[in-house]
Order: structure tokens, then sequence, then C-alpha cells
């Protein structure tokens, strides 16, 4: 098993070394990126963090399914590792167990709306009622506050990022997309992100991944090794005196 992880992170060196990293936050690969090249006056989530420190924030979108989320757990806990889990609420009221479990390993738990809808199509009524539905529902299991939000698909507009934020929520989005949904290999996967990742920011896995839980020693190995560290999204942002960039950088207010 050894001999197998070090020639899958052999191979993801050598791929990660002849992909191009992109400069700004918004990658080609983001849902819903396209739409904000165009303009820089949206109101905007936050796709990555502008620090220098080589921190990253490795996080998991749960919807459907808890089949490979122990095994994500395990490499977490082995690897000393906290990331940041977004659930909906149907899923967190299907596994309750699994939210606990989430919550005692000392990981970070974000809403991902109640209904898993495409909440650009909500009213604001609507959007108050996935958002505050949906924390309620984790908050009661965990007996602690829900501080982060990323809307499903990647999907938002103006009134809902501006919505989250009345809310006192921090609106989430992601700079390095896995494409773990589509079943890559786990080598293909850990490509991706480690070819992307600067640091701040922000990767998008999901906990039911068929290969992620495969990858996802190879992707901390890798990055370590490249001399990155690893926490939770609410300790990688910036919680005051910040602003966005048209890219969705978030930028400590007097940086240049």
């Amino acid at each position: 098993m050894r001999f197998i992880t070090v020639r899958l992170r052999s191979i993801v060196l050598a791929a990660a070394m002849a992909g191009a990293l992109g400069l700004g936050c918004l990658t080609a690969n983001a849902a819903g990126a396209e739409e904000v090249y165009m303009s820089g006056t949206r109101s905007l989530p936050i796709y990555c963090v502008d620090r220098d420190d080589g921190k990253v924030a490795l996080s998991f979108d749960c919807a459907w399914g808890v089949d490979h989320t122990d095994a994500i757990l395990t490499t977490l806990a082995e690897e000393k590792v906290r990331v940041t889990f977004f659930t909906v609420q149907f899923w967190a009221e299907k596994y309750p167990e699994y939210v606990q479990k989430i919550a005692e390993a000392g990981h970070e738990i974000g809403t991902h709306s109640a209904t898993h809808s495409y909440m650009s199509r909500l009213k604001e009524a609507e959007i108050r009622s996935e958002l505050a539905s949906s924390s309620e529902a984790i908050s009661t299991i965990t007996q602690k506050p829900v501080e982060l939000f990323r809307p499903p698909y990647g999907d938002y507009d103006d009134l809902l990022i501006d919505t989250v934020n009345a809310m006192g929520l921090y609106p989430i989005q992601w700079d390095v997309d896995s494409l773990d949904w589509k079943d890559l290999s786990a080598s293909d996967i850990a490509a991706r992100i480690v070819s992307r990742v600067k640091s701040g920011s922000i990767i998008l896995m999901h906990n039911n991944g068929l290969h992620t839980a495969e990858a996802l020693p190879i992707v901390i190995g890798t990055l370590r090794s490249n001399g990155f560290t690893f926490v939770p999204i609410g300790e990688l942002i910036y919680r005051e005196n910040y602003t966005i960039d048209a890219s969705g950088r978030q930028i400590p207010k007097g940086s240049a």
C-alpha cells in the first residue's frame, strides 16, 4: 500500500510540474467563475485569501451518502489535518451521527443550504429560511454556531451574497476544484489539486466522491512537501477589515 501511495505521489508531482499555475483566484474549473470574470461590481463570495504564509484549506461538501466518509476522517486524523465540511440540511438530518463525528474530530462545519437548490432563483425570504433552518439543524447536533455558507452548485447572485452577509455568515466558494464528483482517478484528482494550489487557496472536494478518500493522503503529503499547511476555512479567512477583489480574493484592508 505504501508503494502504491508513493508511486501515485510521484505521478502527481510530475503532473503538477507540467501544469500551469493560475495567477488569480478564479479558474476555469470553478462553477460560476465565468460570470465573475465579466464584472468587478458584483457581490462576491470568498474564493481564496490573500496570504503568503502557505496556509490552505481543504473542504468537503456533504449532500449524498456517507460511503467514503469514514476513510476520509481516518486519513485526516492520521495526518492531523483539520478541514471544513459543508453539509446540506437533509444530509445532516439523515446522518446526525456523522455530523457529530465530524465535529468531535475537531473539524469545522458550515451549511450547504437546506435543500441543495439553485439559490440564485430564490427570493430573500426563501434564502433566509434555507440558511436559518440548515444552520439550526447543524447547531442542534454539534452545539456549535454555524459561521460559513457554501452555495450549492457554486450558484449565486448579488441578493444571495448580500443576504448571507446580512445574516452574519461568510459566503465561501473555492479556487481549486478537484472534480472528484466526476469519479476521476485518485492520481488525477491529486494532480488537479496540487497543480493549482497556492497560498490562501480553498480546495473543493466531496465526502462521497468515489476516489476522494484514496486521493487525500497523496494531496496532503504532496502539498506538505511543497511547504503548505492546512487549516479550516474559518482560520484561513479574515473576519473583519477586508475587501474582496474582482477575482474573489479576500484581501485585508491596507494591503498593497
